[in-house]
C-alpha cells in the first residue's frame, strides 16, 4: 500500500500555485494537469493537487488541527541551499531563521519555508 495523492486547499489559487506551484516543480514534480481553480504535479507514485473553490472556507493555519507541514528530501545539503535562496523569489520566507539550516537539532541540515498563505514545506537530505 502506498499513498496515492495528497489534495491541498488553498484560498487563493493562483497566489498559491506561484509559490506552492513552483516548489513542487522545483522538487521535480511535473504539472499532470490543471483546470480553473486547480491543479495537479505528478511525482514518483503519487501526486500533488491545489484546488481553490467555493467550499474553500478561511485561511490556511498550520497550527491548528489538521495539515502542519509537508516535508520533502532531496540530495545534497547544497540542493537545500539553492533551494532556500530560489524560494525566496517566489513568496517563501525562511522559519526559524536564526536556526537555519539546524532548526530541527545540530544534527539536522534542512530549511523549514513558509509561503505567503501559511503553509509549510520541509526540505531535508534524504
Amino acid at each position: 500500500m502506498t499513498l496515492h495523492h495528497i489534495e491541498l486547499w488553498v484560498k487563493d489559487f493562483d497566489r498559491s500555485r506561484a509559490s506552492l506551484g513552483w516548489m513542487f516543480e522545483r522538487l521535480g514534480y511535473v504539472l499532470k494537469d490543471s483546470w480553473r481553480n486547480g491543479a495537479s504535479w505528478q511525482g514518483e507514485g503519487y501526486y500533488l493537487v491545489l484546488e481553490s473553490g467555493p467550499d474553500v472556507r478561511g485561511a490556511h493555519e498550520r497550527r491548528d488541527a489538521g495539515l502542519n507541514h509537508l516535508a520533502f528530501s532531496v540530495a545534497s545539503e547544497r540542493e537545500i541551499d539553492a533551494i532556500t535562496v530560489e524560494s525566496k523569489d517566489h513568496g517563501w520566507q525562511v522559519m526559524f531563521a536564526d536556526l537555519h539550516p539546524h532548526a530541527g537539532g545540530p544534527d539536522h541540515y534542512g530549511a523549514y519555508l513558509e509561503n505567503p498563505e501559511g503553509f509549510e514545506v520541509e526540505i531535508v537530505v534524504g
